[in-house]
């Protein structure tokens, strides 16, 4: 999988299309190659095999253990369920109501994986959780293609352990599948550029750049391309020189891109003639453009999101996008810009959006493990000792506010529920320092890439634990805790409705959709659509709920108090802070 590589000790630019020919001289770099000064290889085949199946385990054990919160994994798991269950695999259908807001990829990875290892949440984020390991398994394969088989471990590890990349792949969001496919986009660019050996192998890697753009857009839509796009134009802007423009096979690449992406958009919209001006006009330009969704953040909303969320690898931002000692061709200086051009525009890309959400900016992580691996060939051992001390000062902060985490406790989430997440980060903490101590001392002998290991594994461990933890508290934002009993009340065909608030993981819980009360939100367009399948007022519900022999219903509580003094008959069978769960008496 890291393989040695060969560049081209040329100084004539070998762009994608740029005419260079094939028997240039060439020069070899070592199969461990490139580590940091005086370092001999460090991993060998064997304990490379180990790690990565440590790390697999590591990433997909905690998957099944957390019960669904909402909205985002409730609404895409239950997306996916309902599209398994109906097979229609072409319209989106959100409680049995038409939902475009965003294409079709993880639905139907998530469907799949409920009909292939059954219903569970598991299955719901295996999708995530493997777009998360097939990235840093690229990250690492593109690493080592360009820089040695040293610095594709160190790449491997240093993705597998930022923060951000962690989260993101352990719930059920669709960042994680976007951010494998522009990964794969960017990686294929890069190895075209910086380390293909032909120009058959370069066009085959600027197809396979195509392919991924196409499973970008059928992931999270135009930003699939316009990303890619951004860069591309950019980066030629300040090379001043348009060979990479020239060498991306456009007319076989275009050809490849519509054939995998158009179809899905062609027979949605055949089906659903609302589709393309809700999913262009609404879920895209005006959700960049305006603040309609209701998102909106400060110029310097992912500031700490990227500070925090590249941890333990913060304090190697300074060195990111200086010129190495080793940078001994103008290759290895292209595959620099382009990768800090990458970052540059993806932050500032979201940041200009007037709808920020905090996992918008993760497809800039892989890039960040890139130049931090690049820049890590160079540093001496001395100098990366130091650095060690901002995740472990960031985890001792952590413990020490962990120990009055009562402070945190409020009437929407009790003290209780911050307790195993409390004792976690404890736990977390002595992890991480454990780790880092071996990591210093391997320093001290100068085994950069087994402290870099050290580092990365100690930081996932106790990145896992926290992660387990959080089941306590998304108790309050998932219907898990009553969604038994509520199933235990219910007969086939007894009906099920949500008054005035609605719970994402309700439908999924239960298996079952509900009809809406006097709730619009994100299922404005299918409740005109399909008007029947909601009632629009609390009046309509009283009257429905007074004919009906046996019927269920999760109210909002302030509601309920209306419904209990004007008499409705009820039987509550959960509450809690914000939640009412009731069947007819």
């Amino acid at each position: 999988m890291f393989p040695a590589i060969r560049l081209r000790a040329s100084r004539k630019s070998a762009l994608p299309g740029s005419g260079t020919p094939p028997g240039d001289s060439d020069s070899w770099l070592p199969p461990s190659g490139a580590g940091s000064i005086g370092e001999p290889a460090a991993i060998g085949t064997f304990a490379l095999v180990l790690m990565l199946v440590l790390l697999g385990v590591l990433w997909f054990a905690d998957l099944g253990s957390r019960s669904l919160i909402s909205p985002d994994e409730g609404r895409y798991a239950s997306i996916a369920l309902e599209m398994a269950r109906s097979g229609d695999w072409i319209t989106p259908r959100l409680n049995g109501l038409i939902y475009f807001e965003k294409p079709v990829m993880q639905y139907w990875i998530g469907a799949l994986a409920f009909l292939g290892f059954g219903v569970s949440e598991f299955s719901a984020r295996l999708w995530p959780a493997l777009s998360g390991f097939l990235t840093l398994l690229m990250v690492g394969y593109t690493a080592a293609r360009l820089w040695g088989r040293e610095s594709g471990i160190r790449a491997l590890a240093i993705a597998a352990s930022m923060t951000w990349v962690v989260g993101n792949s352990h719930f059920l969001t669709l960042d994680a599948g976007l951010t494998f496919f522009l990964t794969v986009t960017l990686c294929a660019v890069l190895i075209a550029e910086g380390a293909a050996t032909d120009a058959a192998a370069r066009r085959r890697w600027i197809w396979l750049a195509w392919a991924a753009m196409a499973g970008a857009v059928l992931s999270k839509g135009l930003v699939g391309v316009a990303i890619p796009a951004g860069v591309l134009f950019v980066t030629s802007l300040w090379r001043r020189d348009v060979s990479l423009i020239r060498g991306m096979h456009w007319f076989s690449g275009l050809l490849i891109l519509f054939a995998l992406a158009t179809p899905w958009f062609v027979l949605v919209s055949m089906r659903n003639p609302i589709f393309a001006q809700f999913f262009f006009v609404h879920e895209h330009f005006a959700r960049y453009l305006t603040t309609v969704h209701q998102r909106q953040g400060a110029w310097w909303y992912y500031v700490p999101l990227l500070l925090g969320g590249m941890l333990p690898w913060t304090s190697t931002l300074p060195w990111l996008g200086r010129s190495g000692a080793q940078e001994v061709e103008r290759r290895d200086g292209q595959v620099r810009d382009l990768l800090i051009v990458w970052c540059a525009f993806v932050f500032l890309f979201f940041s200009a959006s007037g709808s920020k959400l905090p996992s918008y900016i993760l497809p800039m992580f892989p890039a960040l493990a890139l130049l931090a691996a690049r820049a890590l060939r160079d540093m001496k051992p001395g100098t990366l000792r130091w650095h060690l001390l901002l995740p472990t000062l960031a985890w001792v902060a952590a413990f020490v506010i962990s120990m009055n985490a009562a402070r945190f406790a409020s009437a929407a989430a009790p003290a209780e529920v911050f307790a195993p997440m409390a004792q976690a980060f404890r736990v977390g903490a002595v992890v991480f320092v454990a780790f880092a101590g071996l990591g210093w001392f391997s320093l001290a002998r100068r085994k950069v890439t087994v402290a870099i290991l050290c580092v990365a594994f100690g930081h996932l461990i106790a990145t896992t634990v926290v992660l387990r933890s959080h089941d306590a508290y998304g108790q309050l934002k998932s219907a898990a805790p009553f969604a038994a009993a509520l199933r235990a009340e219910l007969h086939p065909g007894t009906p099920v409705f949500a008054v005035a608030a609605y719970d994402q993981t309700l439908p999924f819980y239960l298996g079952r959709d509900v009809t809406l009360v006097a709730y619009m939100d994100e299922f404005a367009l299918g409740e005109v659509q399909e008007p029947d399948k909601w009632l629009k007022t609390v009046d309509e519900f009283v009257t429905r709920w007074q004919a009906l022999p046996q019927a269920a219903a999760y109210i909002n509580p302030v509601i309920w108090t209306e419904l209990q003094q004007r008499g409705l008959p009820m039987r509550v069978i959960y509450r809690d802070w914000g939640r009412v769960v009731v069947v007819k008496k």
